[in-house]
């Protein structure tokens, strides 16, 4: 017996859509906001959950390509359910040079905001968006939750919002 696909609670941000404001535990004592990081692209990632495959995976691809999104001036955060100290281990042991922010209490209470939240597993969608310098909702995209969407789809939008400094290659 299979079981539909849970589907968001509310529907996802669109293009042109102001991305909404939070504020979310970064570490056990340090919060980040988003208005934190207007004046440059943000690339916000919405993953399922710390220690899972295909999140790792993901996760260690956009570590991957930090240079890339710096070419740009991008800030990447990423973002899940999991708790601060769960975040702490996980970036620790898989050395992620990005923040990792718990969206854990009201739980996913930010995902909902950007319609990538599942309800029925209580975890993120693989949701990526980019926004631009004022926080508009320049690029959105949601992978199959067993998907790794790969990092081709943010560059092209950053690419769109502010031409690399530098003509290198991806």
């Amino acid at each position: 017996m299979t079981t539909p696909q849970s589907q968001p609670e509310s529907p996802l941000l669109s293009v042109g859509q102001v991305a909404p404001e939070f504020t979310l535990p970064a570490t056990p004592d340090q919060k980040m906001s988003l208005s934190e990081l207007r004046g440059a692209p943000v690339v916000v990632a919405f993953y399922p959950a710390d220690w899972s495959p295909v999140c790792g995976d993901e996760l260690g691809l956009f570590n991957a390509a930090l240079p890339a999104f710096r070419r740009y001036k991008a800030q990447l955060i990423a973002i899940s359910v999991d708790s601060v100290w769960s975040h702490a281990a996980y970036a620790g042991q898989r050395q992620f040079h990005f923040p990792l922010l718990a969206d854990f209490e009201p739980k996913g209470e930010v995902a909902k905001r950007y319609g990538a939240y599942r309800t029925a597993e209580g975890v993120c969608e693989r949701a990526l968006f980019v926004l631009d310098e004022n926080a508009i909702v320049r690029w959105a995209y949601v992978s199959p939750i067993t998907v790794n969407p790969g990092v081709d789809g943010i560059l092209d939008a950053l690419e769109t919002i502010t031409p690399s400094t530098t003509q290198e290659t991806r």
